[in-house]
C-alpha cells in the first residue's frame, strides 16, 4: 500500500481515537456492564467524527486545535465520568434538577461523602491516557480538496443526511427533524452537557408553568378528617407496568410472586382485590386520572381540581414523594411537577437513558428513613420502575430464575428472551414490594399502604401471542389488568374495625382511585363521592371505560371489550 495511503489512515486513526476516548470510553464502560443498551455509544462513535473537521481545515494547527478541543472534552467529561463512578448513572438533565433542589450545605455533604482516592486515581489514570493519546495525533498530510470532500463527507452522514431521512421518509416537520439529531448528539462531548442544560432549562420551565397553574386551583371545600389529630402514616406504592395475570398471587402458573404469595396467606392483614383495572395503558395519562378528580368522562380535570396530594397536604399530613423514576424528562415533566408538590423529595433515578440497569430496592433506604420521621402525620408516594421496559434492565443476575419455554406458547428465540424477562422483573418486584409492606410492618405504623401498578403490559400474552408492549389504538387485556393490594397495620384495624375482604371482588378501575383513598384515609369533602370508592358499602359498579378520551370514538367499555 502506498506510504502516503499509510500515512493518512494512521493520521486519521490517531485522531479519532483521541477525540472518541471521552466520548465513547464511558458508553463503552456501560454497554460492558450491562448498564444500558448500544445505542449511546453508537450514537457517540457517529457524532464524534464532526472533531475531526476543524484539523481537516487547518491541518497546520491541528496539534494546538487538539490540545484545545482535548481541553474542553476533558474538563466536559470528568463530570459524567465522575457521576457514574459514583451512582453508577449515566450523566443526564434530572442531575442539574437534583443540583439545583440541594442547597450548598447538601452538595458539600454529597462531596465530602463521595469523593475518595479510588475515584481520584481512576480520573488521573484516564487523563493520562487521554494525554498519551493527544501526544499520537498528527496533521493530515493530503491535498485540499481531499480533506475538504472528507469534511463534507461527515457533514453529509452525521447532519445532512439524518434530517432528511427525518423529513421526508419519517415524515417528521423540520423542528422535529433537527430534535432527532439533537437527541442522537446527546451522549457526545461537549454536545453532552449542553443538551443535557437545555433540556432540563426547558423542562423545569414547563414544570413551573404546571405548578403555578396549581396554585391558582382553590383548595378543597369542606374537608373533615375523621382520624382527628391521631398519629398515622399512610403509604401509596405505584408500580410500573406490571400486570396482574403474570403474578402467581393472582393464579399464573409460574411462582413469580413467592414472597407475596406467603405474605397472603400468613397475614390476615393483606388484602387482594381481584378486577381492578386501569383506564389507559400510558403512566403520565394513568397517574393525571389516578392522582386527581379526573377520568375518562372528563380527563382535563386534572388541571382544575386539587390533587391527592395537595388534599392530604390541607388535611395536615407531612407529605413525601420517593420514585425510582427518571426525573427531568419530556414524557416525565408531569409526574415531576406532582411530585414538586410534596413536603420532601427522593429522586433516585438520574439515567439518561429509561433502557438502564436502575433496580427499584434503592427505594427502601429513603423508605426507611422516612418512616423514621418524627411528624405524626405522614403521606408517602414511592413510585416504582416495575417491569418497565427493557424488562432485562429490571432485575439483578439473581433473579433470573425464568429460561425455559412456557407451556402453551410458540415463540420464538427473542420472543422467549422477552417473556422470561418479564416473568423474571415480576419476581423482582415482588421483592421490592413485599419489602416495603414488611419494612412498614416494622415500623409498628397505625396506618395502611396500599400498591397497584400504573398500567399492565402485553407480553405475548393474549390470544395471538404476538403482541409486546402497549398500543392504545390495538388494546389487549393484560394492558390494562392492574394488581391492586392494601396491607392494613393491626393498630388502624383496632381503631377502624373495617371489613374489606368482602369487596375484593368488585369491578374497579383506578380512575377513580382519588374516592378509594379519600376513603381510607376517613377524609371527606364537597368532591368526593362515596359511589366511586371501592371500599365503601354505598359503591356502584360503573361503565370501565378505556382508551383515548380526546380521539372521536376513543372509548371502549372494557367488560364488553374482553369479558363477552
Amino acid at each position: 500500500m502506498d506510504q502516503k495511503k499509510i500515512n493518512f489512515w494512521q493520521t486519521f486513526f490517531w485522531q479519532y481515537l483521541f477525540y472518541a476516548y471521552f466520548s465513547c470510553g464511558l458508553q463503552l464502560v456501560l454497554v460492558i456492564t450491562k448498564h444500558s443498551m448500544i445505542g449511546g455509544l453508537r450514537d457517540s462513535l457517529i457524532y464524534t467524527l464532526l472533531c475531526l473537521i476543524p484539523g481537516l481545515i487547518f491541518p497546520k494547527y491541528c496539534k494546538k486545535i487538539a490540545l484545545i478541543l482535548g481541553i474542553i472534552l476533558w474538563l466536559t467529561s470528568l463530570i459524567p465520568i465522575s457521576y457514574f463512578c459514583i451512582y453508577r448513572q449515566e450523566f443526564s438533565q434530572s442531575v442539574f434538577f437534583v443540583m439545583s433542589e440541594s442547597n450548598l450545605q447538601e452538595t458539600s455533604e454529597y462531596l465530602q461523602q463521595y469523593f475518595s482516592i479510588t475515584l481520584l486515581i481512576t480520573l488521573i489514570i484516564y487523563s493520562l491516557i487521554a494525554f498519551w493519546l493527544w501526544t499520537h495525533v498528527r496533521p493530515f498530510h493530503v491535498k485540499y480538496t481531499k480533506r475538504l470532500l472528507l469534511g463534507l463527507l461527515i457533514i453529509f452522514l452525521t447532519v445532512i443526511l439524518p434530517f432528511f431521512n427525518c423529513l421526508l421518509i419519517k415524515n417528521k416537520n423540520v423542528d422535529g427533524s433537527v430534535k432527532y439529531i439533537v437527541s442522537k448528539m446527546e451522549t457526545t462531548l461537549p454536545w453532552q452537557l449542553l443538551i443535557s442544560f437545555n433540556k432540563y432549562h426547558q423542562q423545569l420551565t414547563n414544570m413551573h408553568a404546571l405548578l403555578k397553574h396549581y396554585e391558582s386551583v382553590p383548595p378543597i371545600l369542606n374537608l373533615s378528617d375523621s382520624n382527628g389529630n391521631m398519629p398515622r402514616t399512610l403509604v401509596l406504592v405505584i408500580g410500573e407496568s406490571t400486570t396482574r395475570t403474570r403474578m402467581s398471587l393472582y393464579g399464573y402458573e409460574r411462582n413469580t410472586t413467592p414472597l407475596l404469595d406467603q405474605l397472603y396467606q400468613q397475614d390476615k392483614n393483606l388484602i387482594k382485590f381481584n378486577d381492578v383495572i386501569t383506564s389507559r395503558p400510558y403512566t403520565i395519562e394513568v397517574l393525571q386520572q389516578v392522582l386527581t378528580f379526573a377520568d375518562e368522562q372528563h380527563p382535563d380535570l386534572y388541571l382544575q381540581s386539587p390533587s391527592i396530594i395537595q388534599i392530604m397536604k390541607q388535611a395536615g399530613y407531612k407529605t413525601y414523594w420517593i420514585t425510582n423514576q427518571q426525573t427531568m424528562t419530556a414524557r416525565n415533566t408531569m409526574l415531576t411537577m406532582f411530585s414538586q408538590q410534596a413536603d420532601k423529595q427522593f429522586y433516585l433515578n438520574n439515567d439518561r437513558n429509561q433502557n438502564s440497569r436502575q433496580y427499584d430496592e434503592v427505594v427502601l433506604e429513603p423508605f426507611k428513613q422516612v418512616l423514621n420521621d418524627q411528624d405524626e402525620k405522614k403521606f408517602i408516594i414511592v413510585h416504582l420502575l416495575g417491569t418497565h421496559m427493557n424488562y432485562r434492565y429490571r432485575f439483578p443476575e439473581q433473579y433470573k430464575r425464568f429460561t425455559s419455554a412456557p407451556k402453551n406458547f410458540n415463540l420464538d428465540n427473542k420472543e422467549l428472551e422477552h417473556f422470561n424477562n418479564y416473568d423474571n422483573a415480576e419476581s423482582y418486584n415482588d421483592f421490592v414490594v413485599s419489602q416495603l409492606i414488611h419494612t412498614f410492618a416494622d415500623s409498628k405504623p397505625n396506618g395502611f399502604l396500599l400498591y397497584f401498578s400504573d398500567h399492565g403490559e402485553d407480553v405475548y400474552e393474549s390470544p395471538s401471542h404476538d403482541v409486546l408492549g402497549r398500543n392504545e389504538k390495538a388494546p389487549t387485556e393484560p394492558m390494562y389488568t392492574i394488581p391492586f393490594l392494601l396491607w392494613i397495620s393491626p393498630q388502624w384495624q383496632q381503631t377502624h374495625a373495617v371489613n374489606y375482604q368482602q369487596y375484593t371482588n368488585r369491578k374497579y378501575s383506578t380512575a377513580d382511585f382519588i374516592h378509594t383513598w379519600s376513603d381510607l384515609a376517613g377524609l371527606n369533602y364537597n368532591l368526593y363521592e362515596p359511589s366511586k370508592s371501592l371500599v365503601n358499602p354505598a359503591f356502584v359498579e360503573t361503565t370501565r371505560w378505556i382508551g383515548d378520551p380526546y380521539a372521536k370514538n376513543g372509548l371502549h367499555d372494557f367488560d364488553k371489550l374482553f369479558r363477552k
